[in-house]
């Protein structure tokens, strides 16, 4: 008969720490990728007590699991899942100090976001407006001024009527921080809002009310981003889309195309309503991607 091996002072506090975090309704997601993350961090010290584990200690356990082959992503949830147990360890009065709070998250590649083609987006607004969209007129000029305009969803649902400056063709747009820019709109906008805008009464006229909203929902009131979030993606998958669109795409898709046709970079900058240029600038390696996509689609050497 073998004999159990008796679970160190590490492995014991990880078994409490777990225990509190499922008491506390944690995401089983959560708790399951943790799980396997502090056993395998026990695994590593060993014997050693909570007195000996220092910073350079966790240093070593990330560097044996890139060791292992384990992604920078990996690491990093691994260490995030160390820092936890040490802040309840602290709560707990087990430990004085975090020792990870000292070692340096492992840097993330940034993912730049998929962004539809020119020839996607106009295959979405060219057309009519499939049968899954409940107010055909409403989420036409949605799209338009989304993609067209390049502005948030949180201030598409805020613009007014009254926002909209139809003989200079200018929106006044209320962005971050109650910062307000004027930006341009074209003729498409200009159709869909022609489109759209008798139909807006009707409803207003059946429900008896009077809002300054210029997008509403069919019981009159203003939309929210929720809303807009929803249309956007049954819209979008039902022409035929990725069901990962959402109305920051289409904003990242108007930066990226106005690039690609050679707009200045500032006027872009303004045009976003960005703080810092550096977060436009993301836009040039958006473009110079779907320059190489187009390449690699395109060339006969490329093959």
């Amino acid at each position: 008969m073998t004999q159990k091996t008796s679970r160190t002072g590490v492995e014991k506090s990880i078994d409490q720490f777990l225990r509190v975090l499922r008491e506390r309704n944690s995401s089983p997601h959560t708790i399951k990728a943790y799980a396997g993350d502090l056993e395998n961090f026990a695994a590593y010290v060993g014997p050693r007590g909570w007195k000996n584990i220092d910073h350079i200690v966790v240093r070593g356990f990330l560097a044996h699991l890139y060791e292992k082959g384990l992604s920078k992503t990996s690491v990093a949830r691994s260490l995030a899942a160390v820092r936890s147990l040490y802040r309840w360890l602290a709560q707990e009065g087990v430990v004085e100090q975090n020792p990870a709070s000292l070692v340096a998250t492992p840097k993330l590649p940034k993912k730049l976001p998929r962004v539809p083609t020119m020839e996607e987006m106009n295959g979405v607004l060219d057309g009519a407006m499939p049968e899954v969209a409940s107010f055909p007129e409403r989420d036409a000029l949605m799209f338009e001024l989304l993609y067209g305009c390049g502005i948030r969803n949180s201030e598409l649902i805020g613009i007014n009527l009254d926002d909209m400056g139809m003989s200079a063709e200018v929106i006044l747009i209320r962005g971050k921080g109650k910062k307000e820019r004027f930006v341009p709109f074209g003729e498409s906008v200009k159709s869909a809002l022609a489109r759209y805008l008798p139909q807006r009464q009707k409803v207003l006229a059946v429900r008896r009310k009077n809002v300054n909203a210029l997008l509403i929902n069919q019981r009159g009131g203003r939309l929210t981003t929720r809303s807009v979030g929803r249309i956007v993606k049954k819209i979008a998958v039902a022409k035929g889309l990725s069901a990962d669109i959402h109305p920051h795409t289409l904003r990242h898709a108007f930066g990226t195309h106005m690039l690609v046709e050679g707009a200045d970079l500032r006027a872009i900058h303004v045009m976003l309503g960005h703080e810092r240029l550096a977060t436009t600038q993301r836009y040039t390696q958006l473009s110079t991607r779907h320059v190489l996509e187009v390449y690699d689609r395109t060339h006969p050497r490329a093959k």
